[in-house]
């Protein structure tokens, strides 16, 4: 659902004491739910799209009565894009922001208000005062699509590359201070064959590059399943044949894409792109547990769907990627020798690995590392690059893991290992949550260069942070896996649980955090959630600060 307004008169309203508003990731935070849920079903859709639309038009007025917290300015509109409910009747309503026509990136917020009367309690963003910039070019699309497009290592590493469309202006908020730039998007394909779709941000005035995002999200690094043993399947009868489509999970089916790629139109457009063949059976038994039947990989990533969609909704609430109880589908068998895995907004793409170093990548974490990206663009939909990009990719090797433990099927138990089913060199994969460092890239603790690196491995941080606070440090064994952890500041932390420890990474990610959002400010985002969900006295929330502090986030 979607609901538009101005803030025009807010802003006339509120003069010229506009600019006083101070930034953070939550200016106040809502009083101690139990739990989080969407929307509450209702006994039809029109009687749930009222119910959203009262409580789109409740955060609306509230903006309009609070203009400093929406940074108001003359030609700001913010369109209604989710609307969360608490068992309690407190509301989070998440809103996209535009200024004079023009899509802000970074400028998204989310309208808290509690069940009460008086029930403003404040709005997470990261824009940190009202705007006030010329939307007037400097430089033309044209020249901005050349400067683009001039060659740099980071796009000698995308062959193909070609431009997609015209270059589109915006304002671009996630940098120091909110600028006019054109975003240039091309499209190309990867050293490893993975699909590009790179969003470079040139400055409008100056010609500078400010940025380059990838939008293609990667994982790098009754069926008889690969990973898995025997595992129960949901299928649908066609005919005298049976599909890998499940009916109870909002149609998810899975294809074959024989060793078919990705073209450009796919890349830029989204046009002709192809789907694969649905795969079927003559019986109701998919795979035969070897790579020797294509099938055995497909039964793998639809029951790593299956397993990733009853975490969510189970444990979170969450009806499917999209909260409305629609399905997505899987690919596999992508390209020859492909080790990778993705999320394209849309889809999962699995490769089928080397056969030499590693296997087809379809094991249960990374299944439900590319579903929770899924699930992570229609939240807080986190930008790909930056700190954001590390929380985004954090996140995802986070409910990855949560699926796997989740799941407990004694052929791939759980642990905090990110693909080390496939792994066929040394069984690690390709990231560990305990010590991120193991892999010679990904930091342990947080530094002023985390935001330059790969989004990959500057999620190093998130993910230890994570395992801290659900294990704690020390030495400890999952899954048959030693795991040892130590602190950036040579503290001991005492975990609370992966279940609680994921429950507040959930509602930080579904309540508070914003597309811009950095890891000090992810740190204020959790200690909110471990007060909506325990107290602001509880243990847990005084866990969460101590295992940012151990990973030298303050």
């Amino acid at each position: 659902m979607k609901t538009t307004m101005g803030l025009a008169t807010a802003a006339v309203l509120a003069v010229g004491s506009l600019g006083v508003a101070t930034a953070a990731t939550s200016q106040a935070a809502p009083t101690a739910p139990t739990t989080t849920t969407s929307s509450s079903p209702a006994t039809s859709a029109g009687l749930e799209r009222a119910d959203d639309d009262r409580v789109a038009a409740a955060a609306i007025e509230a903006l309009r009565a609070h203009p400093r917290a929406a940074r108001a300015a003359q030609g700001q509109d913010v369109e209604v894009t989710d609307t969360v409910v608490d068992p309690d009747g407190s509301t989070h309503v998440r809103m996209h922001r535009t200024f004079r026509g023009l899509r802000v990136l970074g400028g998204d917020l989310v309208v808290h208000q509690g069940a009460g009367r008086d029930a403003w309690e404040g709005v997470s963003q990261t824009l940190a005062a009202p705007l006030d910039l010329s939307t007037t070019p400097a430089l033309d699309a044209g020249a901005a699509g050349r400067r683009a497009l001039a060659p740099t290592k980071e796009l000698r590493e995308v062959a193909q590359l070609e431009r997609s469309g015209r270059p589109t202006l915006v304002v671009d908020a996630h940098g120091a201070e909110p600028t006019l730039a054109w975003e240039v998007v091309t499209t190309g394909v990867r050293e490893d064959g993975t699909p590009s779709r790179l969003a470079s941000y040139v400055d409008a005035r100056t010609g500078r590059v400010l940025r380059r995002e990838e939008q293609i999200h990667t994982a790098d690094g009754q069926g008889e399943s690969l990973y898995s043993g025997t595992v129960p399947l949901q299928v649908t009868q066609k005919g005298s044949a049976y599909e890998l489509r499940d009916a109870t999970r909002g149609g998810s089916y899975t294809t074959d894409m024989a060793g078919a790629t990705d073209g450009f139109a796919c890349s830029a457009f989204g046009w002709g792109c192809k789907t694969g063949t649905i795969v079927t059976s003559p019986s109701t038994t998919f795979g035969d547990g070897t790579n020797a039947d294509p099938d055995t990989a497909a039964v793998d990533a639809q029951y790593g769907t299956a397993v990733t969609w009853d975490y969510f909704k189970g444990e979170h609430g969450r009806d499917g990627i999209f909260g409305d109880g629609s399905g997505s589908y899987n690919r596999v068998h992508y390209g020859r020798d492909y080790v990778n895995a993705f999320w394209d907004g849309q889809k999962m793409t699995y490769g089928d690995g080397d056969g030499v170093n590693y296997g087809p990548l379809v094991s249960l974490d990374v299944a439900g590392h590319e579903m929770t990206h899924g699930i992570t663009q229609n939240t807080a939909n986190l930008t790909y690059s930056g700190e954001s990009g590390g929380l985004n990719e954090a996140t995802s090797d986070i409910f990855g893991t949560m699926v796997e433990f989740y799941a407990a099927n004694s052929e791939d138990p759980g642990d905090y290992l990110v693909g080390e089913e496939f792994d066929l060199r040394d069984g690690r994969g390709f990231r560990r949550m305990d010590d991120p460092i193991a892999d010679g890239k990904s930091p342990n603790c947080w530094s002023s260069n985390t935001k330059n690196l790969d989004v990959h491995y500057s999620s190093g941080v998130g993910n230890h942070f994570f395992y801290l606070l659900a294990e704690g440090s020390g030495s400890k064994t999952f899954g048959g896996v030693a795991h040892s952890s130590t602190t950036c500041d040579g503290s001991t932390i005492t975990g609370i649980g992966r279940e609680a420890a994921a429950d507040i990474w959930f509602r930080a990610l579904n309540v508070y955090m914003t597309s811009g959002t950095t890891y000090a400010q992810a740190r204020t985002a959790t200690i909110d959630a471990a007060r909506d969900l325990y107290g602001a006295g509880s243990t847990q929330a005084a866990a969460v600060a101590a295992a940012w502090s151990a990973v030298s986030v303050s």
